[in-house]
């Protein structure tokens, strides 16, 4: 059986920005990285594969074979390693690092896809520097296409592309910039995902980010987080939480609600029974539908009751796209509960094993949160002014 024990930790009302931010990211990584390796195989699967249920970093499906075993070639994902969903989340921190300002579609024609088409870095999966470009998904490379080879209008690049979780799985910073108000998270995220979604893979950017944010205010709860999804997610999106959520409540234990939240889901989740092979229906526009991996993620998040430790191991043991699950509810636990409830263990593996520095892009977007806070209060005081000024002081 999976371990419940709880390690101690401040209590949620005293974590400071950098806790939450850290927490967030860190947490993002490390599920990321104990997803990765279970990637679109079921639960019974990922039971027989290792002997019962995922309990920590393992090792890649194929073991050494990894390299040419399909359909998992050319990727070496396992032994710590993150994915493209951690890739684009510190892609998109550094992007935060530039502007030091919110951020919108032209900052991503401007600055992401340049980051992505131009800087080589150490891609663990290829275990190789390598461009980003060469290891993010199609729906990833589709900024690249759209924004730096078709010059689209950056607002509407996103029409078109694939509708899945691309750009939610790395909404996390916007979430943290924006932290304890979830309703300018939403309207950012939703404005940095037009060039990349467009439908329910949009609007799971806007919510997730929304969710991050929602963690980080003082006194967040899992019930509370999912509230402020619910009042802010639109149509195929809000029904698919709100069933599942309303599933998730009546459990204490991954095990017992891995079928259960895979029912719930089902029928707003286009891509069908099997991961694999995409009905054909699958990521298409519609007003009815949604990711299936946010939704997901806020379940395990109620489920383990914000434990960053039951929320991950629960997302990665889900499979199907675990390791975008478990990068999710990693970053909305982390911001919950800070990083002494991410496993250090856990957290200094994947960074040895990534050769990655964790904890140093949280750094950076701590510094940004604050800076961009100054501007708004300051932007908030010339507007009363303004508005005082117009309306007679009444």
């Amino acid at each position: 059986m999976t371990s419940t024990t709880v390690t101690p930790r401040p209590a949620v009302g005293t974590l400071t920005l950098d806790d939450r931010i850290t927490g967030a990211l860190v947490g993002a990584a490390v599920g990321d990285a104990l997803g990765g390796p279970v990637e679109g195989w079921t639960p019974e699967q990922i039971v027989e594969r290792h002997g019962g249920r995922v309990n920590g970093i393992v090792g890649p499906w194929h073991g050494d074979e990894w390299r040419t075993a399909r359909p998992i070639a050319p990727y070496h994902k396992g032994d710590g390693h993150v994915t493209d969903d951690t890739l684009m989340t510190h892609a998109l921190v550094r992007v935060y690092g530039t502007v030091r300002d919110h951020l919108d579609a032209y900052a991503v024609a401007r600055h992401l896809v340049p980051d992505l088409l131009s800087n080589p870095r150490w891609i663990p999966e290829l275990e190789a520097e390598a461009l980003p470009l060469q290891r993010i998904f199609l729906a990833e490379k589709w900024l690249v296409a759209r924004l730096h080879y078709g010059h689209v209008d950056p607002r509407e690049a996103g029409s078109g592309n694939i509708v899945n979780c691309g750009a939610a799985m790395y909404m996390a910073p916007v979430g943290l910039v924006n932290a304890g108000h979830p309703e300018a998270a939403y309207a950012e995220a939703l404005e940095i995902a037009a060039p990349h979604q467009s439908s329910y893979g949009r609007e799971a950017a806007g919510v997730f980010a929304a969710a991050v944010a929602a963690a980080c205010a003082p006194g967040a709860t899992p019930d509370r987080v999912v509230e402020a999804c619910l009042a802010l997610a639109k149509d195929g999106t809000r029904s698919a939480i709100d069933a599942v959520c309303e599933v998730a409540v009546r459990y204490d234990d991954f095990e017992a609600a891995l079928a259960p939240l895979r029912e719930a889901v089902e029928p707003f989740d286009t891509v069908g029974p099997d991961y694999r092979a995409p009905s054909l229906g699958a990521r298409r526009p519609s007003r009815l539908h949604a990711i299936e991996e946010l939704p997901v993620a806020l379940g395990m998040l109620l489920v383990g009751d914000g434990d960053f430790r039951r929320t991950v191991l629960g997302s990665v043991n889900y499979g199907r796209d675990c390791d975008s699950i478990a990068t999710m509810g990693g970053a909305i636990a982390g911001a919950l509960r800070g990083e002494a409830d991410v496993p250090a263990e856990w957290a200094d593996a994947v960074a040895e094993g990534s050769r990655l520095d964790l904890r140093a892009p949280a750094r950076t977007l701590a510094q940004v949160a604050r800076e961009v806070f100054a501007r708004d209060c300051a932007r908030r005081r010339t507007h009363e002014a303004a508005f005082e000024a117009l309306a007679g002081g009444r």
